[in-house]
């Protein structure tokens, strides 16, 4: 078993040979191009994107961008990533369309054991996001964590576990509230209702 395909595989590992670190040297070439676009049109931002995940993208995403390698992350058509994002993508990230994030998002893939004997040896297992979910500002999504499709996520939370489809969840550990339910199809905050005739102003004004 190549150090590779240990990782994939979620055994320990330590990340110095088979290339590991050369890849890391090329996604911080790429990572200082696409935090360079701040100013750039939007085909240049899209252009570095493509280098740095090797394979196109329509997501937009605010710079400053982090990651390790940045091919181990696969992102949705129709995604947003504010400013100050952090992946640590030793093991797979994957996110699905329309996802959002708040400013400050961290997902890390990678662990170290507990004890401290150890300590220099990784493990990694893959995170993944489905569609359609917002992720708020300054959460942490750790190893292993499944977001389901819609859901919300609170600013500031910590991703331990899984979180169910369709659900509001905060906190730290993140813990499930509530459903996403008919209120929400209603009212977008609080009591503010969703009304039709406001909605054709605001896109008359684009």
């Amino acid at each position: 078993m190549t150090m590779r395909e240990r990782i994939a595989a979620g055994k320990l590992f330590t990340d110095y040979c088979e290339g590991l670190p050369e890849d890391r040297k090329r996604c911080k070439k790429y990572m200082e191009e696409l935090n360079a676009t701040t100013s750039q049109p939007p085909e240049v931002r899209f252009a570095a994107c493509e280098k740095l995940f090797g394979r196109k993208t329509n997501a937009w995403i605010e710079p400053p961008f982090y990651c390790c390698y940045g091919t181990n992350i696969s992102i949705g058509d129709g995604c947003y990533l504010n400013f100050n994002c952090n992946f640590v993508d030793d093991g797979r990230i994957t996110i699905g369309e329309r996802v959002m994030f708040g400013p400050a998002v961290t997902i890390a893939t990678v662990g170290h054991p507990v004890n401290p004997a150890m300590r220099e040896y990784m493990y990694a297992e893959p995170v993944t996001i489905e569609d359609n979910c917002w992720i708020g500002a300054g959460c942490t999504i750790c190893p292993g964590v499944t977001i389901g499709k819609n859901s919300v996520i609170g600013a500031g939370s910590v991703v331990t576990k899984d979180i169910p489809a369709n659900s509001v969840a905060a906190g730290n550990p993140c813990r499930v509230i509530r459903e996403i339910n008919e209120h929400d199809m209603k009212y977008y905050y609080r009591d503010r209702e969703i009304v039709q005739e406001d909605l054709e102003e605001e896109k008359a004004l684009r």
